[in-house]
């Protein structure tokens, strides 16, 4: 894949991921859940790899930070969520291992590790299954989208067959 065709493809889900967290969301417990964040961690693991993914995570969360549509706790849960995804991804080369990842990656090792960033970065002294609930919901809910558009007609073969061929 060119680095030009790449970064187009890393650049259209940083646009999906920032844009769809402001229009899906539900609340899950006291915390909103933004699935489209780790919808697109798990397709981008499966289309890019793990650091094109944890890149895009922390693009997504960046912005959402900056635009004030989410907070500081995106980037532990997506980055972490995004490298599990790609690396199971590119071990076992399953679609739902990806989203496995995923889960596993935000929803239980994310959430966990929110507890020390939180204390440190925003004052917050809650115990350390505090955000595993919401965390799960939010991955799994996501995750289920990606294997959902994944395996409609094949489209990531096609896009990835497509993104892996050189231009004429």
């Amino acid at each position: 894949m060119t680095k030009t065709r790449m970064m187009t493809l890393m650049a259209l889900f940083v646009a999906i991921g920032t844009l769809g967290s402001q229009f899906i969301w539900f609340p899950a417990g006291i915390a909103k859940a933004y699935p489209v964040q780790h919808a697109i961690n798990v397709l981008s693991a499966i289309l890019l790899g793990p650091g094109p993914a944890v890149l895009i995570a922390f693009l997504i969360g960046l912005l959402r930070n900056i635009l004030g549509l989410g907070s500081l706790l995106a980037f532990p849960g997506g980055m972490i969520g995004a490298f599990i995804a790609g690396m199971m991804y590119r071990y076992y080369r399953r679609h739902y291992m990806a989203a496995i990842g995923e889960v596993i990656g935000t929803g239980i090792i994310g959430a966990l590790l929110s507890v020390p960033f939180a204390k440190l970065f925003m004052g917050s002294s809650f115990g350390a299954l505090f955000f595993v609930p919401p965390f799960l919901v939010s991955s799994v809910t996501g995750a289920m989208i990606a294997l959902f558009i994944a395996s409609r007609a094949h489209v990531t073969e096609r896009l990835a067959k497509n993104v892996t061929t050189k231009p004429k």
